[in-house]
């Protein structure tokens, strides 16, 4: 009913659509009304659909009856479009109303009983039985009403006679005239009825048409004319002077229309509008002098002419999409077009070369939808013209326009502008020292742009890169940590990170490599080897088993006793005491492998060694070519001579130091049968030794042995055999069983 109040119950759409209410809510369900009155509004938790306002049927529809409210249930994902009709029902709210206070008739006094005279008619805005039903006039002698009704079911009154006249007993006479709606109760209006009674008057008017027909285009300007009526009286002088007047008249015809009294022209006053009103019923009256009238009907056609361009009505917009997303729902949105017939036939279309398409759905929706996955990095906005036109003569057309922005999805990672960087920097750098700048770029936008720069674990875990080098997070710069030194670190590698602020984030790598540059920061020195320095290891076989394979090593005779010493349980020749520039410069060892067997069985090896003071001098000549040498050259005299001084003087200090070195090869000697071995380390030094065989072995070999006074490392580098030797001379005892000899410089 008409003048519920705000928040009333009308229906419950989940039930009647047989959704669950979750699933109006999931499916963003919404009401979308034709004129786009927000009259009713659903409640999406509940499913109930409830007034949003108090509705007034008279405002609504007017005259039209049942007044008939449409609207959509609108549904996405899927998309589903459910029509619907809300009947608005007339209360009894208004009551009659006459348009004149007063109305004047006159009536001949020779007018015959029956004789019926047209009253003008009351106006009530409610409709059904809530409008005028009935009329009645005040009692008198001479008239009664009678309610007659028209085509479409309105009532009118007309005024008959039942009892004549005497204008000279009774010249006028006032009745009140009473207009009664259906209601319940019922309402009334009233107005006053003056009749003057007049003399003779005895041809009433008469219209050339009791009917009149007529088509007016609603685009008609203001005072085209319409109509023009005409009537005409027999009589003659005032009672044959005709005026023309509407004798029903409701507002909307008084406030379009214009009759001219005099002429009977019908005339527009206001623009016509074929989409609120498309036709018209007027009834006219042609009264005379003497009081006599007659009526007839004009029935207006509003013809449709294209006047109204389709409208577009956006129900949803989503705007930014992300890129890469499949078919994607961008907007939904009604076309209408207020005119009839082609004049409201439409059609919808967008652009072509746009990755979007139109989907037309029920009661003239659309969907625009994306036409395959958008990228933000081609393009990051679009601007859409949607273009309704209709079907009419001429065409009129509604653009409009829409802008879909593309949000950005993480999905380019940082791009580094090299794959690999070479940085160069001088040793003895200060700190914190700006060494280069790596660079990355993203094409994403927001955050997924920001990249963030780091330095990855080093593929060898020895490389110390945390103390080395760091990396500013922002804007890749790299710094030496330290000061760097060229004799101990000339070169190193490592890989840079660069990572975006995306979720999840992506990331890519790039080489970089450093390069010492040297500085001239080191004065030369001499190399010395120190105590404990490995010389070379001597290897011994034994073709026996068990005690009888067990071996161990001595040093028989070397030129000086103090200077080297051999471990007894695995043949490693080391130095003794540290090397000096008295030392001589050839040393003759001579090593002793015994097996554990009863009896021992033993062999011998001769190791020929050179002290050098680099690695440019000669190979150490075989023993035979020195020997041939030493007899082929003549002994210097001067030579001799100090030699032998330099030994006298010297003997007390060379005693010393003899008794010095006994201690300490006797504490090595000791360590030696213990069992305990150690390895030394350093780098590689340089020393040439001659091993010749002897005993069982049947070859002599010379080795070249590098000996560096770094105690740090001990290592050694096979050159080659100089001279195999001719079967070598035992000097152990020869029994049947002997050990075979290898002699190795191997670690």
């Amino acid at each position: 009913m008409e003048e519920t109040m705000s928040g009333t119950l009308v229906a419950n759409l989940a039930k009647d659509l047989g959704l669950g209410v979750g699933e109006l809510a999931a499916r963003e369900a919404r009401v979308v009304s034709e004129d786009n009155e927000p009259r009713v509004q659903l409640d999406l938790q509940t499913g109930e659909l409830i007034l949003n306002e108090k509705l007034d049927r008279e405002e609504m529809c007017g005259p039209t009856d049942p007044c008939v409210m449409r609207f959509q249930v609108l549904l996405k994902k899927p998309l589903g479009v459910f029509r619907a009709e809300l009947v608005v029902r007339d209360i009894n709210d208004h009551s009659p109303e006459f348009p004149e206070r007063e109305m004047t008739l006159k009536i001949l006094e020779t007018s015959p009983p029956g004789t019926v005279f047209p009253l003008k008619t009351a106006q009530d805005l409610d409709v059904g039985n809530n409008n005028i039903q009935n009329y009645n006039i005040s009692p008198n002698s001479h008239f009664h009403v009678s309610t007659r009704s028209w085509g479409d079911g309105r009532k009118y009154p007309e005024l008959v006679l039942y009892k004549e006249l005497d204008r000279e007993e009774q010249a006028e006479l006032r009745l009140t005239l009473t207009a009664l709606d259906g209601g319940s109760p019922p309402r009334s209006g009233t107005t006053q009825v003056r009749i003057l009674v007049l003399d003779v008057n005895d041809n009433a008017p008469e219209f050339a048409q009791t009917h009149y027909q007529v088509q007016v285009p609603e685009n008609s300007p203001v005072g085209a004319l319409i109509v023009k009526v005409s009537a005409r009286d027999l009589d003659t002088g005032t009672s044959g002077e005709i005026s023309y007047s509407f004798f029903y008249s409701s507002q909307e015809i008084s406030t379009t229309f214009e009759l001219s009294s005099i002429s009977g022209e019908v005339r527009l006053i206001k623009k016509l509008d074929f989409e609120t009103i498309s036709s018209y019923e007027l009834y006219i009256d042609a009264s005379d002098g003497g009081g006599l009238s007659g009526k007839c009907s004009v029935s207006i056609e509003v013809l449709d002419v294209n006047d109204n361009s389709p409208e577009l009505i956006i129900s949803s917009l989503t705007s930014p999409i992300p890129e890469n997303s499949p078919e994607t729902e961008v907007a939904l949105f009604r076309i209408r077009d207020r005119d009839s017939g082609d004049n409201g036939r439409m059609t919808c279309s967008i652009q072509d070369e746009l990755p979007f398409l139109l989907k037309p759905s029920a009661e003239n929706f659309y969907t625009l939808v994306t036409n395959g996955e958008l990228d933000r990095e081609i393009k990051a906005e679009y601007n859409i013209t949607i273009t309704v036109t209709d079907l009419g003569t001429p065409r009129l057309k509604t653009e409009h326009n829409i802008t879909v922005l593309v949000s950005d999805v993480n999905d380019n990672a940082p791009a580094f502008t090299q794959a690999s960087y070479t940085l160069r920097v001088r040793e003895n750098n200060s700190p914190a020292l700006h060494i280069g700048t790596v660079s990355a770029t993203d094409t994403d936008a927001g955050a997924n742009a920001q990249v963030t720069y780091s330095l990855l674990p080093p593929a060898d875990p020895h490389v110390p890169l945390a103390s080395l080098v760091s990396i500013n997070a922002d804007n890749g710069h790299l710094f030496a940590l330290r000061s760097l030194d060229y004799e101990a670190l000339r070169a190193f590698e490592f890989r840079v990170g660069a990572a975006d602020r995306g979720s999840p984030p992506l990331s890519s790598q790039a080489l970089v490599r450093v390069l010492v540059e040297d500085d001239n920061d080191n004065a030369p020195f001499v190399l010395a080897a120190e105590p404990g320095y490995l010389v070379t290891k001597v290897v011994a076989v034994d073709g026996d088993a068990g005690q009888n394979r067990c071996r161990s090593y001595q040093l028989l005779k070397a030129t000086e006793p103090g200077l080297f010493g051999v471990w007894a349980h695995n043949g490693e020749v080391r130095t003794a005491r540290p090397l000096s520039e008295r030392d001589a410069a050839r040393h003759r060892l001579l090593v002793l492998v015994k097996d554990n067997g009863e009896p021992p069985l033993s062999a011998s090896v001769t190791l020929h060694v050179l002290l050098v003071d680099g690695f440019s001098q000669p190979h150490l000549p075989p023993p035979e070519a020195e020997a041939e040498a030493a007899a082929a050259a003549p002994a210097d005299p001067l030579t001799v001579y100090l030699v032998v001084a330099l030994a006298s003087v010297s003997s007390l200090f060379l005693f010393s130091v003899l008794v010095f070195v006994a201690v300490r090869l006797c504490g090595r000697g000791g360590a030696a049968r213990a069992g305990r071995c150690s390895v030394p380390e350093g780098p590689f030094p340089g020393h040439l030794v001659d091993v010749s065989g002897t005993g069982t072995l049947s070859h002599s070999y010379q080795y070249e042995v590098c000996l560096t006074g770094d105690s740090g490392s001990n290592e050694f580098k096979f050159l080659k055999p100089v001279l195999p030797n001719i079967l070598g001379q035992d000097v152990g005892r020869k029994l049947d069983v002997k050990p075979t000899f290898q002699s190795s410089l191997g670690i």
